[in-house]
């Protein structure tokens, strides 16, 4: 089978790209002694999750009770819930999840804590914890000057065991392009992360979880001394919001939107069959639009932008658009791969060989 032979829109993983991509980071941690415990809301894919364990990883974080429970039920244990579980819904899910798969619970306040406590006590469960440490994104996460006060209260929960302490260094994304600051700010997070760890130990509390967790921040932060795991997502399949960061190359990104030209009535514009239904306009840098418009040899088309869509439609503007036609089919990069999966209920997987398979997407919003 071919492109050409796919209905379209249709989201496309080029499997050879993605088994490198994979094997790359797998090799690259474990030489460091460094765990993998990859975030698996990038590809939701319980195929993809096969892969990344054979190659060693220990288990998967989740951010959704739908991709926990995805997992769980699917065999596979090491798996974190990196969300707050507040209010009555999520504690029990919680409860539940530490019962039936043995899941790593978060916090970042005695406030979350007490709550899930409680109903752990009442199961007559005991759930490993991981507190969330802000080492500069300012969103959720514990203060760091403030980490030694929260892991004090949560000793007189007893059916809660801290055994680390873990971050999202989302702020990363703020620094674009300058690869260099970037990585730079990725040592500083994962530095103080380890200065935390080494404050709680020395109050007495056995911390032998130090996480960090971002795509961007790979190169640097899962290599500073002290830290026992990274939780990288989009690596699995590169993305233009990876590409524009320098956390990949165009040539190993592995999730394209394989679209179809429907129609050129104007000058300068030509509509796609993929709209903002097909691809996420989540872009962490100053490019706009809907991704990133290729040909079907996955290069750059010039003078080509995808620059706005309406549910099934996108238009595509520019001087290069002259030469498509009605039939043509393109490629797009898209902005934010995670994003842009959760759209969708399938991926189809090409070998190299030009044989697919279609791989479901599970746990969607």
């Amino acid at each position: 089978m071919t492109l050409a032979s796919l209905d379209t829109p249709a989201l496309v993983v080029d499997v050879p790209r993605l088994d490198e991509n994979l094997r790359r980071v797998a090799e690259d941690l474990a030489g460091a002694g460094v765990l993998l415990r990859p975030h698996w809301k990038t590809s939701k894919c319980l195929q993809v999750a096969r892969r990344q364990r054979a190659l060693g990883a220990e288990g998967f974080t989740c951010s959704t009770p739908g991709e926990v429970e995805a997992l769980g039920e699917a065999g596979h244990r090491g798996l974190l819930w990196a969300h707050l579980p507040v209010g009555a819904a999520k504690v029990a899910f919680a409860v539940g999840a530490v019962r039936r798969y043995g899941t790593t619970l978060m916090v970042d306040s005695v406030e979350v804590a007490e709550p899930l406590a409680a109903a752990l006590s009442e199961a007559g469960l005991v759930a490993d914890l991981l507190l969330e440490v802000d080492t500069g994104l300012h969103r959720t996460g514990v203060d760091p000057s403030a980490a030694r006060l929260v892991a004090s209260g949560l000793r007189g929960l007893p059916s809660l065991r801290l055994r680390g302490v873990m971050t999202h260094e989302g702020h990363l994304y703020g620094f674009g392009a300058q690869r260099s600051t970037l990585d730079a700010a990725a040592v500083s997070s994962a530095q103080l992360l380890v200065a935390v760890a080494d404050d709680l130990r020395a109050d007495g509390h056995e911390i032998d979880i130090v996480s960090v967790g971002s795509t961007p921040g790979l190169a640097a932060g899962p290599y500073v001394p002290g830290v026992t795991e990274a939780r990288p997502g989009t690596y699995v399949f590169g993305d233009g919001n990876q590409v524009r960061l320098g956390s990949c190359e165009l040539s190993s990104c592995a999730l394209t939107v394989l679209t179809r030209v429907v129609s050129s009535q104007r000058e300068g514009t030509v509509i796609v069959d993929a709209g903002s239904k097909a691809l996420s306009s989540d872009a962490v840098t100053a490019e706009s639009g809907y991704g990133l418009v290729l040909g079907l040899d996955g290069a750059p088309l010039p003078d080509v932008s995808f620059a706005r869509a309406n549910e099934e439609h996108g238009f595509l503007v520019g001087r290069g658009t002259d030469g498509l036609r009605v039939g043509d089919l393109l490629r797009v990069l898209p902005h934010h791969a995670c994003a842009t999966v959760n759209m969708w209920s399938e991926l189809v997987a090409m070998d190299g060989d030009g044989t697919y398979e279609r791989w479901p997407v599970v746990a969607r919003h």
